[in-house]
């Protein structure tokens, strides 16, 4: 147990943090599980679209310090050629 004022609001603050952290992760999982059911689908258009939106959900969590910019990147990458191969 903290024993600190200090103390007690670092544990208050990271337990704030560690609820936000687990709903950006969340969001982060359920974005790429859309694009992939889309192209599980076999719709390159659909896939595409959902694509582009969660593109942006997917660069928001990497600039947060959620995930690391180059996992983000590697998402991405790997996301965008399952698209290119639905062709």
């Amino acid at each position: 147990m903290a024993n600190t004022a200090q103390a007690r609001k670092r544990a208050r603050q990271a337990v704030t943090r560690r609820d936000m952290n687990f709903a950006l992760r969340t969001e982060f999982r359920t974005a790429i599980k859309k694009v992939l059911k889309a192209i599980s689908s076999g719709e390159k258009s659909v896939a595409q679209a959902e694509y582009i939106n969660d593109q942006s959900v997917i660069d928001k969590i990497a600039r947060k310090g959620i995930f690391h910019l180059n996992k983000a990147a590697r998402h991405k990458s790997r996301l965008s050629a399952k698209i290119k191969a639905l062709a």
